[in-house]
């Protein structure tokens, strides 16, 4: 009679261990939710990368300076640090022109686009330091600036060149009068072509509200527009000051 050898104690146990396999498991939802996690945080990454600061955000924002109080859309707001409800000595704003929207998903590429400055108007809203806005300022200061004659401008504007010590010798000065009114006045440095032009090119200064004073630059591309972009901007900040009785 033949005789078996004794089984081990191995011989009937499983291939692969339940051990094995819960390590196996757990590897693989690990790693499948480190590679979801680098997705999402690479599409975060690119959405903010994409954005640079700005915000589509249109959340209220109440800001006080001196005696007077904005309200503005979080997405005209152009410094993240300043989209912040309360006291301020200044904010920075941006709005595309025309239409004078801050910024969207569907216009983002005009807030991105370098090589059309004309697309953006850029204000900074302060606290008046002085009595008289540019325009006031033209005939107690600036005309005793003027060098040479004037010439003809865009738009009906009077082409003035500055005197070259005066502080002002790179920029020239374009006026206009206005009935009823005191005349018109922007500083504009402009650019040896239209396409080394920037949303810079051109400042102007208003008073606003009660004692605020709201510079905003544009492109010179823009200064046959000077009436439209004058009128906008001036409806634009009495339309966010909020008034008190």
């Amino acid at each position: 009679m033949s005789v078996s050898s004794p089984a081990s104690a191995d011989d009937h146990s499983p291939l692969i261990s339940p051990r094995f396999l819960y390590r196996v498991t757990a590897v693989a939802v690990a790693l499948a939710a480190l590679t979801i996690g680098i997705s999402m945080a690479g599409r975060w990454f690119g959405q903010n990368l994409a954005q640079a600061g700005h915000t589509a955000s249109t959340q209220t924002t109440d800001i006080f300076i001196g005696q007077d109080h904005l309200r503005l859309p979080a997405n005209v707001i152009r410094f993240e640090d300043q989209r912040i409800t309360g006291t301020a000595e200044r904010t920075d704003l941006y709005v595309t022109w025309p239409q004078l929207e801050g910024y969207t998903d569907g216009n983002r590429h005009l807030f991105n686009d370098v090589d059309h400055p004309e697309n953006l108007i850029f204000l900074q809203i302060s606290q008046s330091t002085m009595s008289r806005d540019m325009s006031g300022r033209l005939e107690p200061i600036y005309k005793h600036l003027f060098e040479g004659a004037p010439a003809p401008g865009p738009a009906g504007l009077s082409r003035q060149a500055m005197k070259k010590k005066s502080g002002y010798g790179d920029e020239i000065m374009f006026t206009a009068e206005k009935a009823g009114v005191p005349p018109y006045a922007v500083r504009c440095i402009l650019p040896q072509s239209p396409a080394f032009s920037t949303s810079a090119d051109c400042q102007r200064d208003i008073h606003a509200g009660r004692d605020l004073v709201v510079l905003y630059r544009f492109s010179s591309q823009l200064l046959p527009q000077w009436q439209a972009i004058d009128k906008a901007i001036q409806d634009f900040v009495a339309t966010r000051l909020v008034t008190t009785p």
